[in-house]
């Protein structure tokens, strides 16, 4: 068996070091400093945000009406086709005695120098203005019984000049069947893009109908006649209604909301 000694006590032995507790105390200094780093800190953020916030509303105000006009004279290019110039269009009630139609494309061509894809009266017609570049696309209805051209023309010009085709533009021209197969034609030049939009319809089969109709006059309830009753003056407004609306949302979309930034 061992025993220990218990260690004795030196009286007047001084007391090793202790650690030094750090003073939960903070320096006004040190405080004052702290607050402003915050503040700074906080204000470049706020800043910033506020910044970021006024950047997007000023990307989402809308353009001026002239600016915005001009702008629109550009999506021939800067606007993807597909949005001109859909894949599948719809038309709920447009078709003779309110029937609905569903038009495929199947057809589209490159964009055009417009002496390549006008006819002469054409050309005379925007000696005015100047013709900047044609789009085309041809499309069917869900029967497969019908075809319809659909065309872009855009210019350079501004509303005055293209406000004076209104009532003069003279039967489009046909693309993916002949000039000779055209039943029925629609136009329409916008008012919120320097556009000329044109349409016109043909029997799918080739036929020749003998003549060719403004679509207006194979709308009427008194209509006779086998493009009447087939419905091409429907299909061709239908459509030229269609895309000229589409293109003028793309010219002038409405307005969004920018939410307030945070602070």
């Amino acid at each position: 068996m061992t025993t220990t000694t218990p260690r004795t006590e030196i009286l007047g032995e001084p007391e090793p070091p202790q650690p030094a507790h750090p003073d939960t105390r903070r320096h006004p200094a040190r405080i004052l400093a702290a607050t402003l780093c915050a503040l700074l800190g906080s204000g470049l953020v706020g800043g910033a945000a506020l910044a970021t916030w006024a950047e997007h509303r000023a990307a989402a105000r809308p353009l001026p009406a002239d600016a915005a006009y001009r702008k629109a004279g550009s999506l021939w290019r800067a606007a993807p086709v597909d949005s001109l110039l859909p894949p599948v269009l719809t038309g709920p009630s447009a078709g003779p005695g309110g029937s609905d139609r569903t038009w495929t494309r199947i057809a589209l061509a490159p964009d055009a120098d417009c002496p390549a894809a006008l006819a002469a009266d054409w050309q005379a017609l925007l000696a005015a203005t100047g013709c900047t570049r044609v789009l085309r696309a041809t499309y069917t209805d869900a029967t497969r019984s019908s075809l319809i051209t659909v065309g872009m023309v855009f210019t350079p010009a501004g509303a005055p000049a293209m406000a004076a085709l209104r009532g003069h533009v003279p039967a489009p021209p046909a693309y993916g069947f002949t000039d000779a197969q055209r039943a029925a034609w629609a136009s329409s030049v916008l008012t919120e893009a320097p556009v000329v939009v044109y349409t016109v319809s043909a029997f799918a089969d080739g036929r020749a109908p003998g003549a060719l109709h403004p679509a207006a006059d194979l709308m009427k309830k008194e209509a006779t006649g086998a493009a009447a009753q087939a419905g091409l003056g429907h299909e061709a407004q239908a459509l030229a209604d269609r895309v000229g609306h589409g293109l003028a949302f793309l010219a002038a979309p409405p307005a969004t909301p920018t939410p307030e930034p945070t602070r």
